[in-house]
Protein backbone atom coordinates (compact mmCIF):
# COMPACT_ATOMS: atom_id res chain seq x y z
CA UNK A 1 0.00 0.00 0.00
CA UNK A 2 1.37 3.44 -0.96
CA UNK A 3 1.18 6.42 1.37
CA UNK A 4 0.37 9.59 -0.60
CA UNK A 5 0.57 13.02 1.02
CA UNK A 6 -1.04 16.08 -0.56
CA UNK A 7 0.43 19.33 0.77
CA UNK A 8 -2.22 22.04 0.44
CA UNK A 9 -6.00 21.98 0.82
CA UNK A 10 -7.04 24.56 -1.75
CA UNK A 11 -8.53 24.10 -5.21
CA UNK A 12 -5.63 21.93 -6.38
CA UNK A 13 -5.16 19.97 -3.16
CA UNK A 14 -8.79 19.03 -2.59
CA UNK A 15 -9.24 18.16 -6.26
CA UNK A 16 -6.15 15.95 -6.50
CA UNK A 17 -7.02 14.09 -3.29
CA UNK A 18 -10.47 13.26 -4.64
CA UNK A 19 -9.11 12.27 -8.06
CA UNK A 20 -6.43 10.07 -6.54
CA UNK A 21 -9.03 8.26 -4.47
CA UNK A 22 -11.25 7.79 -7.54
CA UNK A 23 -8.37 6.44 -9.65
CA UNK A 24 -6.62 4.32 -7.00
CA UNK A 25 -9.58 2.97 -5.06
CA UNK A 26 -9.41 2.19 -1.35
CA UNK A 27 -6.09 0.33 -1.35
CA UNK A 28 -3.79 3.29 -0.70
CA UNK A 29 -3.53 5.89 2.04
CA UNK A 30 -4.13 9.55 1.17
CA UNK A 31 -3.46 12.36 3.62
CA UNK A 32 -4.10 16.04 2.96
CA UNK A 33 -2.10 18.59 4.96
CA UNK A 34 -3.76 21.99 5.13
CA UNK A 35 -3.17 25.26 6.91
CA UNK A 36 -6.28 25.44 9.06
CA UNK A 37 -9.63 23.61 8.87
CA UNK A 38 -11.36 25.44 5.99
CA UNK A 39 -11.42 25.33 2.19
CA UNK A 40 -12.06 28.73 0.59
CA UNK A 41 -13.24 29.33 -2.96
CA UNK A 42 -10.71 32.09 -3.62
CA UNK A 43 -12.25 33.35 -6.92
CA UNK A 44 -15.09 34.78 -4.81
CA UNK A 45 -12.78 36.87 -2.60
CA UNK A 46 -13.45 40.10 -4.56
CA UNK A 47 -17.12 39.76 -3.62
CA UNK A 48 -16.20 39.29 0.04
CA UNK A 49 -14.17 42.51 -0.05
CA UNK A 50 -17.25 44.57 -1.01
CA UNK A 51 -19.68 42.73 1.24
CA UNK A 52 -21.46 40.80 -1.52
CA UNK A 53 -20.42 37.54 0.17
CA UNK A 54 -19.58 36.60 3.73
CA UNK A 55 -16.63 34.25 4.34
CA UNK A 56 -19.02 31.48 5.43
CA UNK A 57 -20.70 31.65 2.00
CA UNK A 58 -17.53 30.52 0.20
CA UNK A 59 -15.91 28.23 2.78
CA UNK A 60 -16.47 24.62 3.79
CA UNK A 61 -14.89 22.42 6.43
CA UNK A 62 -12.23 20.22 4.84
CA UNK A 63 -12.03 17.21 7.19
CA UNK A 64 -15.65 15.95 7.09
CA UNK A 65 -15.86 16.02 3.30
CA UNK A 66 -12.52 14.27 2.79
CA UNK A 67 -13.41 11.69 5.44
CA UNK A 68 -16.38 10.54 3.34
CA UNK A 69 -13.82 9.33 0.80
CA UNK A 70 -11.46 7.76 3.35
CA UNK A 71 -8.98 10.65 3.03
CA UNK A 72 -7.20 11.80 6.20
CA UNK A 73 -6.85 15.51 6.95
CA UNK A 74 -4.24 17.26 9.08
CA UNK A 75 -4.69 21.01 9.51
CA UNK A 76 -1.43 21.71 11.35
CA UNK A 77 0.37 23.03 8.28
CA UNK A 78 3.86 22.15 7.07
CA UNK A 79 7.04 23.51 8.61
CA UNK A 80 9.45 21.92 6.12
CA UNK A 81 9.53 19.48 3.22
CA UNK A 82 12.44 17.02 3.38
CA UNK A 83 12.32 15.36 -0.06
CA UNK A 84 15.63 13.49 0.20
CA UNK A 85 14.18 11.64 3.22
CA UNK A 86 10.58 11.37 1.96
CA UNK A 87 8.85 13.18 4.81
CA UNK A 88 7.31 16.43 5.98
CA UNK A 89 7.83 18.14 9.30
CA UNK A 90 4.58 19.71 10.46
CA UNK A 91 4.14 22.78 12.65
CA UNK A 92 2.95 20.63 15.55
CA UNK A 93 6.35 18.79 15.43
CA UNK A 94 4.79 15.74 13.76
CA UNK A 95 6.82 13.86 11.13
CA UNK A 96 4.73 12.65 8.18
CA UNK A 97 6.34 10.08 5.86
CA UNK A 98 5.25 9.56 2.27
CA UNK A 99 5.81 7.38 -0.77
CA UNK A 100 4.47 10.11 -3.03
CA UNK A 101 4.16 13.83 -2.31
CA UNK A 102 1.86 16.18 -4.25
CA UNK A 103 2.62 19.86 -3.62
CA UNK A 104 -0.39 22.15 -4.11
CA UNK A 105 0.33 24.84 -1.54
CA UNK A 106 -0.43 27.92 -3.57
CA UNK A 107 1.99 30.86 -3.13
CA UNK A 108 3.65 32.90 -0.46
CA UNK A 109 2.44 36.49 -0.87
CA UNK A 110 5.59 38.61 -1.29
CA UNK A 111 4.28 41.91 0.10
CA UNK A 112 7.71 42.44 1.65
CA UNK A 113 9.21 43.11 -1.79
CA UNK A 114 7.60 46.59 -1.83
CA UNK A 115 7.93 48.78 1.29
CA UNK A 116 4.51 49.57 2.74
CA UNK A 117 2.61 47.04 0.59
CA UNK A 118 -0.01 44.69 1.98
CA UNK A 119 -2.36 44.36 4.95
CA UNK A 120 0.55 44.89 7.36
CA UNK A 121 1.32 48.11 5.47
CA UNK A 122 -1.02 50.53 3.74
CA UNK A 123 -2.81 48.49 1.04
CA UNK A 124 -5.37 45.70 1.15
CA UNK A 125 -5.42 42.26 -0.43
CA UNK A 126 -7.99 39.82 -1.81
CA UNK A 127 -5.52 36.93 -2.13
CA UNK A 128 -7.01 35.09 0.86
CA UNK A 129 -10.53 35.14 2.28
CA UNK A 130 -9.17 36.47 5.57
CA UNK A 131 -7.52 39.34 3.71
CA UNK A 132 -10.70 40.00 1.74
CA UNK A 133 -12.73 40.16 4.94
CA UNK A 134 -10.26 42.69 6.37
CA UNK A 135 -10.55 44.66 3.12
CA UNK A 136 -14.35 44.70 3.56
CA UNK A 137 -14.01 46.15 7.06
CA UNK A 138 -11.76 48.92 5.69
CA UNK A 139 -14.11 49.49 2.74
CA UNK A 140 -17.02 50.13 5.10
CA UNK A 141 -14.98 52.84 6.82
CA UNK A 142 -14.02 54.23 3.40
CA UNK A 143 -17.68 54.53 2.39
CA UNK A 144 -18.25 56.97 5.24
CA UNK A 145 -15.52 59.24 3.85
CA UNK A 146 -14.82 58.32 0.20
CA UNK A 147 -11.86 59.48 -1.86
CA UNK A 148 -9.47 58.19 -4.55
CA UNK A 149 -8.98 54.43 -5.02
CA UNK A 150 -5.89 52.75 -6.47
CA UNK A 151 -6.11 49.10 -7.55
CA UNK A 152 -3.33 47.17 -9.20
CA UNK A 153 -0.57 44.59 -9.37
CA UNK A 154 3.04 44.87 -8.26
CA UNK A 155 6.12 44.08 -10.33
CA UNK A 156 6.48 40.31 -10.70
CA UNK A 157 2.77 39.65 -10.13
CA UNK A 158 1.34 36.77 -12.11
CA UNK A 159 -2.36 36.84 -11.20
CA UNK A 160 -3.93 39.92 -12.79
CA UNK A 161 -7.53 38.79 -13.23
CA UNK A 162 -8.63 39.53 -9.64
CA UNK A 163 -7.21 43.08 -9.88
CA UNK A 164 -9.29 43.79 -13.01
CA UNK A 165 -12.32 42.22 -11.35
CA UNK A 166 -11.94 44.21 -8.16
CA UNK A 167 -11.50 47.56 -9.94
CA UNK A 168 -14.74 47.04 -11.85
CA UNK A 169 -16.64 45.48 -8.94
CA UNK A 170 -15.75 48.57 -6.90
CA UNK A 171 -17.01 50.73 -9.75
CA UNK A 172 -20.31 48.81 -9.86
CA UNK A 173 -20.74 48.86 -6.09
CA UNK A 174 -20.03 52.59 -5.81
CA UNK A 175 -22.51 53.34 -8.60
CA UNK A 176 -25.19 51.39 -6.72
CA UNK A 177 -24.42 53.45 -3.64
CA UNK A 178 -24.53 56.75 -5.63
CA UNK A 179 -20.93 57.46 -4.56
CA UNK A 180 -19.05 56.84 -7.81
CA UNK A 181 -18.87 60.54 -8.66
CA UNK A 182 -16.80 61.12 -5.51
CA UNK A 183 -14.26 58.35 -6.15
CA UNK A 184 -11.55 58.57 -8.86
CA UNK A 185 -10.24 55.04 -9.61
CA UNK A 186 -6.78 54.31 -11.05
CA UNK A 187 -5.51 50.89 -12.15
CA UNK A 188 -1.72 50.52 -11.76
CA UNK A 189 -0.03 47.45 -13.24
CA UNK A 190 3.29 45.96 -14.25
CA UNK A 191 1.66 44.73 -17.49
CA UNK A 192 2.89 46.40 -20.70
CA UNK A 193 -0.72 47.11 -21.69
CA UNK A 194 -4.20 46.71 -20.28
CA UNK A 195 -5.40 43.17 -20.97
CA UNK A 196 -1.96 41.57 -21.17
CA UNK A 197 -2.70 39.55 -17.99
CA UNK A 198 0.71 37.90 -17.99
CA UNK A 199 -0.33 35.96 -21.11
CA UNK A 200 0.48 38.31 -23.96
CA UNK A 201 -3.26 38.97 -24.21
CA UNK A 202 -6.14 36.60 -24.95
CA UNK A 203 -8.05 37.42 -28.13
CA UNK A 204 -8.72 41.15 -28.14
CA UNK A 205 -8.42 41.42 -24.37
CA UNK A 206 -6.54 44.71 -24.80
CA UNK A 207 -9.32 46.46 -26.70
CA UNK A 208 -12.02 44.83 -24.62
CA UNK A 209 -10.65 45.85 -21.21
CA UNK A 210 -9.53 49.30 -22.34
CA UNK A 211 -13.09 49.91 -23.56
CA UNK A 212 -14.50 48.77 -20.21
CA UNK A 213 -12.12 51.04 -18.31
CA UNK A 214 -13.01 54.03 -20.52
CA UNK A 215 -16.72 53.42 -20.11
CA UNK A 216 -16.28 53.21 -16.34
CA UNK A 217 -13.92 56.22 -16.12
CA UNK A 218 -11.11 54.10 -14.68
CA UNK A 219 -7.69 55.56 -15.50
CA UNK A 220 -4.68 53.28 -15.90
CA UNK A 221 -0.89 53.30 -15.71
CA UNK A 222 0.91 50.37 -17.36
CA UNK A 223 4.61 49.41 -17.35
CA UNK A 224 4.44 50.56 -13.75
CA UNK A 225 6.63 49.56 -10.83
CA UNK A 226 5.28 50.37 -7.39
CA UNK A 227 8.37 51.46 -5.47
CA UNK A 228 6.84 52.17 -2.07
CA UNK A 229 3.58 52.92 -0.30
CA UNK A 230 3.00 55.24 2.61
CA UNK A 231 -0.25 56.16 4.32
CA UNK A 232 -2.45 57.70 1.63
CA UNK A 233 0.20 57.82 -1.14
CA UNK A 234 1.54 55.25 -3.60
CA UNK A 235 4.86 55.94 -5.34
CA UNK A 236 5.09 54.53 -8.86
CA UNK A 237 7.80 54.57 -11.54
CA UNK A 238 6.49 54.28 -15.10
CA UNK A 239 8.81 53.10 -17.90
CA UNK A 240 8.54 52.97 -21.68
CA UNK A 241 8.57 49.92 -23.95
CA UNK A 242 12.39 49.69 -23.63
CA UNK A 243 12.28 49.85 -19.85
CA UNK A 244 13.60 53.43 -19.75
CA UNK A 245 12.19 55.90 -17.18
CA UNK A 246 9.13 57.70 -18.48
CA UNK A 247 7.40 59.27 -15.46
CA UNK A 248 7.08 59.10 -11.72
CA UNK A 249 3.75 59.26 -9.93
CA UNK A 250 2.72 59.99 -6.37
CA UNK A 251 -0.85 58.67 -6.35
CA UNK A 252 -3.09 59.74 -3.48
CA UNK A 253 -5.58 57.18 -2.22
CA UNK A 254 -8.18 56.73 0.47
CA UNK A 255 -8.42 53.00 -0.27
CA UNK A 256 -6.11 50.66 -2.17
CA UNK A 257 -5.87 47.00 -3.10
CA UNK A 258 -2.70 45.70 -4.76
CA UNK A 259 -1.86 42.12 -5.75
CA UNK A 260 1.73 41.22 -4.81
CA UNK A 261 4.31 39.09 -6.57
CA UNK A 262 4.36 35.44 -5.49
CA UNK A 263 7.11 33.13 -4.29
CA UNK A 264 7.04 29.54 -3.12
CA UNK A 265 5.94 29.02 0.49
CA UNK A 266 8.69 28.72 3.08
CA UNK A 267 8.08 25.03 3.82
CA UNK A 268 8.65 24.16 0.15
CA UNK A 269 11.29 26.67 -0.92
CA UNK A 270 13.59 25.37 1.84
CA UNK A 271 14.02 22.25 -0.34
CA UNK A 272 16.19 24.16 -2.81
CA UNK A 273 17.03 21.21 -5.08
CA UNK A 274 13.30 20.84 -5.76
CA UNK A 275 12.62 24.49 -6.62
CA UNK A 276 13.66 27.40 -8.81
CA UNK A 277 15.23 30.52 -7.22
CA UNK A 278 11.78 31.96 -6.40
CA UNK A 279 10.83 28.79 -4.53
CA UNK A 280 8.41 27.37 -7.12
CA UNK A 281 8.45 23.60 -7.67
CA UNK A 282 10.20 22.48 -10.85
CA UNK A 283 8.14 20.03 -12.92
CA UNK A 284 8.48 18.10 -16.16
CA UNK A 285 5.76 17.51 -18.77
CA UNK A 286 4.10 15.00 -16.42
CA UNK A 287 3.93 17.36 -13.39
CA UNK A 288 6.81 15.44 -11.80
CA UNK A 289 9.85 16.97 -10.15
CA UNK A 290 13.02 16.17 -12.16
CA UNK A 291 15.15 15.71 -9.02
CA UNK A 292 12.73 13.84 -6.77
CA UNK A 293 10.70 11.48 -8.94
CA UNK A 294 8.10 10.77 -6.26
CA UNK A 295 7.21 14.47 -5.92
CA UNK A 296 4.51 16.00 -8.12
CA UNK A 297 3.09 19.51 -8.12
CA UNK A 298 0.12 21.49 -9.43
CA UNK A 299 -1.24 25.00 -9.24
CA UNK A 300 0.25 28.37 -8.42
CA UNK A 301 3.26 26.77 -6.70
CA UNK A 302 4.70 25.25 -9.90
CA UNK A 303 7.54 26.90 -11.81
CA UNK A 304 6.41 28.30 -15.16
CA UNK A 305 8.58 30.84 -17.01
CA UNK A 306 7.04 34.17 -18.08
CA UNK A 307 5.23 34.05 -21.41
CA UNK A 308 7.41 36.88 -22.70
CA UNK A 309 9.89 39.46 -21.49
CA UNK A 310 8.17 42.68 -20.41
CA UNK A 311 9.70 46.06 -19.42
CA UNK A 312 8.51 45.52 -15.84
CA UNK A 313 8.53 41.84 -14.77
CA UNK A 314 5.27 39.89 -15.07
CA UNK A 315 4.59 36.22 -14.40
CA UNK A 316 2.32 33.68 -16.06
CA UNK A 317 -0.92 32.98 -14.18
CA UNK A 318 -2.15 29.51 -13.31
CA UNK A 319 -5.90 29.56 -13.87
CA UNK A 320 -8.53 27.24 -12.39
CA UNK A 321 -9.08 24.87 -15.33
CA UNK A 322 -5.33 24.80 -15.98
CA UNK A 323 -4.87 23.63 -12.38
CA UNK A 324 -7.57 20.99 -12.78
CA UNK A 325 -5.82 19.65 -15.89
CA UNK A 326 -2.57 19.38 -13.89
CA UNK A 327 -4.44 17.51 -11.15
CA UNK A 328 -5.89 14.97 -13.59
CA UNK A 329 -2.43 14.35 -15.06
CA UNK A 330 -0.93 13.80 -11.59
CA UNK A 331 -3.58 11.27 -10.59
CA UNK A 332 -3.05 9.33 -13.80
CA UNK A 333 0.74 9.38 -13.52
CA UNK A 334 0.83 8.22 -9.89
CA UNK A 335 -1.56 5.40 -10.79
CA UNK A 336 0.71 4.44 -13.70
CA UNK A 337 3.81 4.49 -11.48
CA UNK A 338 2.15 2.23 -8.92
CA UNK A 339 1.29 -0.18 -11.72
CA UNK A 340 4.92 -0.20 -12.92
CA UNK A 341 4.07 1.73 -16.08
CA UNK A 342 5.69 4.93 -17.40
CA UNK A 343 4.07 8.29 -16.74
CA UNK A 344 2.29 9.37 -19.90
CA UNK A 345 -0.46 11.78 -18.85
CA UNK A 346 0.17 15.41 -19.84
CA UNK A 347 -2.01 18.33 -18.83
CA UNK A 348 -3.35 20.50 -21.66
CA UNK A 349 -3.03 23.68 -19.57
CA UNK A 350 -6.13 25.00 -21.31
CA UNK A 351 -7.54 28.14 -19.73
CA UNK A 352 -11.13 29.21 -19.15
CA UNK A 353 -11.50 32.44 -17.19
CA UNK A 354 -14.74 34.08 -16.06
CA UNK A 355 -13.96 37.59 -14.83
CA UNK A 356 -16.81 39.31 -12.99
CA UNK A 357 -17.31 43.05 -13.45
CA UNK A 358 -20.06 43.52 -10.92
CA UNK A 359 -22.97 43.90 -13.32
CA UNK A 360 -21.46 42.24 -16.37
CA UNK A 361 -18.33 40.18 -17.01
CA UNK A 362 -15.63 39.05 -19.43
CA UNK A 363 -14.94 35.47 -20.52
CA UNK A 364 -11.55 34.42 -21.85
CA UNK A 365 -10.69 31.08 -23.48
CA UNK A 366 -7.09 30.19 -24.38
CA UNK A 367 -6.32 26.70 -25.72
CA UNK A 368 -3.64 26.23 -24.50
CA UNK A 369 -3.04 29.00 -21.98
CA UNK A 370 0.57 29.53 -23.07
CA UNK A 371 0.90 30.80 -26.69
CA UNK A 372 0.97 29.90 -29.53
CA UNK A 373 -2.65 28.78 -29.20
CA UNK A 374 -5.11 26.68 -31.15
CA UNK A 375 -8.07 28.73 -29.92
CA UNK A 376 -8.25 32.17 -28.33
CA UNK A 377 -11.21 34.48 -27.76
CA UNK A 378 -12.66 37.00 -25.34
CA UNK A 379 -16.29 38.08 -24.86
CA UNK A 380 -18.15 40.52 -22.61
CA UNK A 381 -21.73 40.15 -21.42
CA UNK A 382 -24.15 39.95 -18.51
CA UNK A 383 -24.13 36.16 -19.00
CA UNK A 384 -20.53 36.02 -17.72
CA UNK A 385 -21.54 37.56 -14.38
CA UNK A 386 -24.36 35.02 -14.06
CA UNK A 387 -22.04 32.18 -15.14
CA UNK A 388 -19.50 33.09 -12.46
CA UNK A 389 -22.18 33.13 -9.75
CA UNK A 390 -23.34 29.69 -10.93
CA UNK A 391 -19.76 28.39 -11.09
CA UNK A 392 -19.14 29.40 -7.48
CA UNK A 393 -22.10 27.28 -6.30
CA UNK A 394 -21.16 24.46 -8.64
CA UNK A 395 -17.52 24.26 -7.55
CA UNK A 396 -18.36 24.32 -3.85
CA UNK A 397 -20.79 21.48 -4.50
CA UNK A 398 -17.97 19.55 -6.22
CA UNK A 399 -15.73 20.03 -3.19
CA UNK A 400 -18.50 18.78 -0.89
CA UNK A 401 -19.30 15.73 -3.02
CA UNK A 402 -15.78 14.78 -4.10
CA UNK A 403 -16.87 14.38 -7.73
CA UNK A 404 -14.28 16.58 -9.44
CA UNK A 405 -15.40 15.97 -13.04
CA UNK A 406 -19.16 15.33 -13.21
CA UNK A 407 -20.38 13.67 -16.40
CA UNK A 408 -22.19 16.75 -17.70
CA UNK A 409 -19.11 18.94 -17.21
CA UNK A 410 -16.94 16.41 -18.97
CA UNK A 411 -19.13 16.23 -22.04
CA UNK A 412 -20.06 19.92 -22.24
CA UNK A 413 -16.39 20.87 -22.21
CA UNK A 414 -15.65 18.22 -24.83
CA UNK A 415 -18.26 19.80 -27.09
CA UNK A 416 -16.34 23.06 -26.74
CA UNK A 417 -13.09 21.28 -27.60
CA UNK A 418 -11.70 21.73 -24.09
CA UNK A 419 -9.85 18.68 -22.74
CA UNK A 420 -7.93 18.18 -19.49
CA UNK A 421 -5.29 15.83 -20.95
CA UNK A 422 -3.36 15.81 -24.20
Amino acid sequence: MANIVVLGAGIGGMSVAYELRAVLGKGHGITVVGDGPLFSFTPSNPWVAVGWRKPKDIQIGVAPHLAKHDITFNGAGAERVVPDQDHLLLRDDTRLDYDYLVVTTGPRLAFDEVPGLGPAGHTHSICTTEHANEAWAAYQAFLANPGPIVVGAAAGASCFGPAYEFAMILDADLRKRKLRDRVPITYVTSEPYVGHMGLGGVGDSKGLLEAEFRQRHIKWITNARITSVEAGTMHVDEVDARGQPLATHALPFAYSMVLPAFTGVDAVRSAKEMCNPRGFVQIDAHQRNPTYRNVFSAGVCVAIPPVEATPVPTGAPKTGFMIESMVTAIAGNIAADLAGKPAEAKATWNAICLADMGDTGAAFVALPQIPPRNVTWARVGKWVHLAKVAFEKYFLAKMRSGNTEPVYEKYVLKLLGIERLK
